[in-house]
């Protein structure tokens, strides 16, 4: 087998689908799903069987749980690579469809707690990771990777911010793996804390959406608490996507002044070049379920086709994290992004049960 990498998301935006060569990671993807699934539905059954109580363990975790135990031991041969960089638009496309579910009104209800709260995230971020960067003497633009990621939307916001501040492949790279990584230990503790503290299905998928950076995972975490509280996560995560576009030309235009390089020109183009093109497409099938477009079949048709989306997404997420990849930037830049995730985590949920305490979520 090939040496498992990173992959990048950006290659997926290279693979024409004509091209038969995505074919086999497809395939792979939607195997791990089923497979998750089957674990899912056998260990269930099994306990209901002999009358045993365990934890119902969603197909959401089984899936990443494989692909990260095939990503770092047996590794991924080339021939799936191309297939399994598509996992993001599999995420997308159900994300997009999984705005049936949700009526205008309850968009923009949730949208106003979620914009001011998201600013709020998104501004302690950037400047905790730009501190503990500084404090641990990581080079500057590996820690403003570090910042977008964790701010933003993750591998997206880490891929768009590369190119706009001329960051190294490597810097991308470990950024990439130490998100990724981080995000999948948030899907063990996120959970539990929600249950622990016996957070509402609104509650827990606000935070999800803010506290979790890789939009994969955030709508994986909501996913294991109950179904209310994914499409809770999704929204509040779609909010914090839409902020891509004016933090990526705040870096551009900072790095370019720093670096002599000349200013961005057109800023409005670089913002719609940037603005992730899928929260229009949620919104739009928002209005669509609003007004009544879709009957009762085609929305039962839209939400299957979301749950299949989202089937292909989560081995993904697990095959695209080799934690052996980290070793070669050595502990400082993955300690930096544990510190900061966890306080971002213990932030954002103060966050969130401060408005609820005010502003009943």
């Amino acid at each position: 087998m090939a040496e498992p990498t990173i992959t990048s998301n950006a290659a997926s935006a290279h693979t024409s689908w004509l091209d038969l060569r995505v074919i086999p990671g497809i395939l792979l993807l939607a195997g791990i799903g089923l497979l998750g699934k089957f674990l899912e539905q056998s260990i269930a059954a099994y306990s209901k069987s002999h009358h045993l109580t365990a934890p119902n363990i969603e197909y959401v975790l089984w899936a990443i749980l494989v692909g990260l135990f095939l990503a770092n031991t047996t590794g991924i041969h080339n021939i799936f690579r191309p297939g399994i960089a598509t996992y993001e638009f599999w995420l997308k496309t159900g994300i997009v469809l999984l705005g049936s579910r949700f009526l205008l009104g309850d968009v923009l209800k949730l949208g106003s707690v979620s914009l001011v709260l998201v600013v709020i995230e998104l501004a302690l971020s950037i400047a905790l990771m730009t501190f503990l960067g500084r404090i641990f003497k990581l080079k500057p633009k590996l820690t403003t990777l570090l910042a977008v990621g964790s701010s933003i939307c993750g591998v997206s916001a880490i891929i768009a911010t590369k190119g706009a501040i001329d960051a190294d492949d490597e810097d991308a790279s470990f950024a990439i793996a130490a998100i990724l990584a981080l995000g999948a230990l948030a899907l063990f503790t996120f959970p539990v804390i929600g249950h622990w503290l016996h957070m509402s299905d609104a509650m827990y998928g606000l935070w999800a959406g803010m506290g979790v950076d890789n939009t994969a995972e955030a709508v994986a975490a909501g996913s294991l608490y109950s179904e209310a509280a994914a499409k809770v996560a999704v929204l509040a995560k779609t909010t914090r996507n839409a902020m891509i576009g004016f933090v990526v030309l705040g870096y551009a235009i900072y790095w370019a002044t720093k670096d002599s390089k000349q200013v961005v020109q057109n800023k409005a183009v670089f913002l719609w070049q940037k603005f992730p093109k899928f929260v229009l497409g949620f919104l739009f099938v928002s209005v669509l379920a609003t007004f009544h477009l879709f009957d009762k079949e085609q929305l039962a048709s839209i939400q299957n086709l979301s749950r299949w989306s989202f089937l292909l997404t989560f081995g993904g997420v697990g095959l695209s994290t080799d934690f052996r990849e980290m070793k070669k930037q050595g502990m400082r830049p993955f300690l930096v992004g544990a510190l900061g995730e966890v306080a971002i985590a213990a932030i954002t949920l103060g966050l969130v049960v401060g408005a609820n305490y005010f502003v009943r979520i």
